[in-house]
């Protein structure tokens, strides 16, 4: 079926599939469908409780007592025994330690690994990304993909220099990292669940040898080694591992993803990008933060009801499984004016939750916002103009993650 025709069809809530390749290609007449018709929906495929205005998934973030972040790294497709596994032989394990923590452990963690994206060290890593963007940029001519040339590994390779993180294998580290977001969040088939679930425990393995030989750098590996969870006890190694696992792959992978549809929106607004390219003030940060609004990498974020709680004027059981819709909060019209109309540099341009909301709220939310800017900036002043080549590129199609795999243009 055409995408055209596919997107006509999953504007009806009744029929919607998450991981529809016409949902997935353009999300927005499905999530305004549920904001106006459904906007706390039970989705009777996934058994999740799906919440789209920009109020009540701000609500669900705030409320911590009722809503816990417990399922946030569950695989949404269940895994097989033999998955499992796979996993066990790796000593796979995700304990309560960031984006899934509810616990009083919760706080120590953030604020170890927050140390590392302070406003300081962040304008500290701009000449590298400016140096590393220049070198790819030397690189580029003709008919070219930004997605593979500029944003495939520049988040990785700063992420890894701000947490000291050196000797990396880039192309096996960002194979590992796909396939654990696949693993938890994509829909694999059994035979391709049992191949990226050896990924994950190759991954897993190698972090716990990172740890075991951790000295007593400023490295995240030997800040984790020092660090005292309650009690005053030393972190288990599936906690030390858990932290390392989650901000290694979401730290630059997400960070990939917001520069991939960044440069491909750029690349489909012609004037726009003339007006980087000339240096117009501002214009660079404040298409970077239309983006996030309108197009962020992370769509959705899961939690479980503790209780029996009411959400806008529905009633939720306790063990609800909700999924909040984080890419249709910036498109709300009750909190953004015109709010389909792509406009950088519009009135309360923040009024999203790209980032997430209160206690959870992203650690790397400013070191995102200035890569993305960098990244803008140069490419704009390098190229004069590029025609996109692509007007249905393939899409990474996740159930938390979006975004274009290639950026197809001629320069």
């Amino acid at each position: 079926m055409p995408v055209t025709e596919g997107l006509r069809a999953a504007t009806t809530v009744a029929g919607l599939d998450l991981f529809a390749p016409e949902f997935v290609a353009d999300p927005h007449p499905v999530l305004r469908a549920l904001r106006e018709d459904s906007p706390v929906h039970h989705d009777a495929r996934t058994g999740l409780w799906l919440v789209s205005r920009y109020a009540d998934v701000r609500a669900a973030l705030l409320d911590t007592e009722s809503f816990h972040p417990d399922n946030a790294l569950t695989a949404i497709t269940p895994l097989s025994g033999e998955a499992k596994r796979v996993l066990a032989r790796a000593r796979f394990g995700l304990p309560p330690t960031l984006a899934n923590n509810g616990t009083d452990s919760h706080a120590g963690l953030r604020r170890l690994v927050g140390q590392y994206f302070t406003q300081a060290r962040v304008e500290a890593a701009v000449p590298l990304v400016r140096e590393l963007v220049a070198d790819r940029l030397r690189q580029v001519s003709g008919r070219c993909d930004l997605a593979l040339h500029i944003a495939y590994d520049v988040p990785a390779l700063v992420l890894l220099h701000m947490l000291g993180v050196g000797q990396v294998d880039m192309p096996v580290f960002k194979a590992w990292c796909h396939s654990s977001l696949e693993l938890f969040w994509g829909n694999p088939d059994h035979d391709r669940q049992l191949r990226i679930a050896a990924d994950a425990g190759a991954f897993h393995q190698w972090l716990g040898d990172r740890l075991a030989v951790a000295g007593e750098g400023e490295d995240l590996f030997s800040a984790l080694v020092r660090h005292r969870a309650p009690g005053d006890r030393p972190l288990t190694r599936k906690e030390a591992v858990a932290v390392c696992y989650f901000l290694l792959i979401a730290g630059q992978e997400t960070t990939t993803q917001l520069l991939a549809t960044m440069l491909r929106r750029a690349a489909g607004e012609p004037q726009l990008w003339r007006r980087m390219h000339e240096g117009e003030p501002g214009l660079v940060e404040h298409f970077v933060e239309e983006v996030l609004r309108r197009e962020p990498p992370v769509v959705t974020w899961r939690r479980i009801t503790s209780k029996p709680v009411t959400l806008g004027a529905t009633e939720l059981p306790a063990g609800a499984h909700v999924l909040l819709m984080l890419a249709g909060t910036g498109s709300d019209p009750e909190v953004v004016d015109e709010p389909e109309s792509f406009c950088p540099g519009r009135a309360q341009a923040r009024r999203h939750l790209a980032f997430g909301y209160g206690r959870h709220f992203c650690l790397g939310a400013g070191l995102a916002r200035m890569e993305a800017a960098e990244v803008l900036r140069a490419v704009t002043a390098r190229l004069p103009e590029v025609e996109l080549l692509d007007e249905e590129p393939p899409m990474l199609g996740l159930l938390s993650f979006r975004a274009p795999l290639e950026v197809r243009v001629r320069a």
